[in-house]
């Protein structure tokens, strides 16, 4: 097979040759940047990191690597706008175009929220005066047609799409995780038209990006959590009534612009509304945390909504890929494997973003152990 053949069989539900495998086709199944550099100089790639993700740091994989690693995806990514107020400010904390401030700790590896705008009381009125960013300025999406058509025409890999979202994270930004939490339960009504407002920046960005890429694409993907390591973000209740119904808006979008299988990224425990996450047309969960409640039985979950959904990532970046051997590198994709891979339906990658703390011969176990994993 090809490695395209191997991705599309997979996610169709059909047995391929070997399990096929990602690396950094998305934001959130990369690697972070600190940890890239050592992973460069084991391989000799000289080039320059490209971040793609300043926030986490994750970085764009360079060709060399995915070649030798013998990885089946590639990803296009939406660019930087002409006109931005992203900026650097004096004191070296960082302003992202949405005015949410950042700083990045003299230890730490990633730009962690510092100051949100929407912090106090505010009202209809201040996100009316907001200067919110243009999501038509054409920079973001320049160039985004010729490299899908490039991977689809001159390649055999996988394309995916990262396509333009996140607005549930963005409003928790600018109003403030403790601010989000409380607009929901005690001014719901304020809470949905800051989301909205996101929202509808999110889709304008995410149609012309499909206008460019759609029809190129294997797959198109998007992120936002709503869980966390023990539970869903929110009640089910909650969930149901403030957020599934703008969630249903993004997904709509997404179908009716590409035939491209959708990924969706969600960290945490999201076990207890799965099925309302199929409900909005989602094909692929990423990134299978396994760490976190209810997630850790693979088995259970490809029993459950095997059938409807194929699952990307599960092998453990919490214990496993940092503190374990090669070896039991290896006999953790052999077991996420042979739960989530049976008849298909499954991509193998990390939970989310290899980070700092993984030994590189971790890494070059996992992708060696999949390749060596007949179906």
């Amino acid at each position: 097979m090809t490695h395209r053949e191997r991705l599309v069989a997979a996610l169709n539900h059909e047995t391929p040759d070997r399990v096929p495998m990602d690396l950094g086709a998305t934001r959130v199944t990369s690697v972070v940047a600190a940890e890239y550099e050592r992973l460069k100089r084991h391989f000799g790639v000289e080039r320059e990191t490209v971040i793609t993700d300043k926030i986490q740091q994750a970085v764009k994989v360079d060709e060399e690597v995915l070649r030798a690693l013998d990885v089946d995806t590639r990803g296009v990514f939406v660019r930087g706008p002409d006109r931005s107020a992203d900026a650097t400010l004096p004191d070296g904390r960082w302003r992202d175009e949405w005015g949410v401030i950042r700083r990045q700790s003299a230890n730490g590896y990633y730009f962690d929220l510092d100051t949100s705008p929407f912090t106090g009381e505010p009202t209809s009125r201040d996100l009316g005066a907001y200067p919110w960013p243009d999501p038509d300025d054409p920079g973001r999406y320049r160039g985004l047609r010729e490299e899908a058509l490039r991977l689809r025409e001159e390649t055999d890999y996988g394309v995916v799409g990262h396509c333009p979202g996140g607005w549930i994270h963005i409003s928790q930004y600018l109003r403030g995780f403790s601010g989000w939490f409380e607009d929901l339960a005690l001014q719901p009504g304020f809470a949905t038209e800051l989301m909205e407002r996101v929202l509808d920046l999110s889709l304008r960005m995410a149609g012309h990006y499909l206008n460019a890429v759609g029809d190129l694409i294997d797959v198109v993907a998007v992120g936002d959590d709503v869980g966390m390591q023990r539970a869903p973000m929110v009640s089910p209740k909650m969930y149901r009534e403030l957020i599934w119904p703008l969630q249903r808006r993004q997904f709509t979008l997404l179908r009716e612009r590409t035939k491209a299988k959708v990924f969706y990224h969600t960290c945490g425990s999201v076990y207890a509304i799965l099925p309302d996450i199929l409900d909005l047309g989602v094909d692929i969960l990423n990134p299978v945390q396994v760490s976190a409640a209810e997630m850790g039985d693979t088995a259970r979950l490809k029993r459950v909504f095997g059938d409807r959904l194929s699952f990307w990532g599960g092998v453990d970046n919490f214990r496993v890929l940092p503190r374990g051997t090669p070896e039991e590198v290896r006999a953790e994709v052999r077991r996420r494997v042979g739960d989530l891979g049976r008849g298909g339906g499954y991509v193998l990658n990390a939970v989310h973003n290899i980070q700092p703390d993984v030994p590189i011969e971790n890494i070059l176990a996992l992708y060696e152990a999949g390749r060596e994993m007949k179906m």
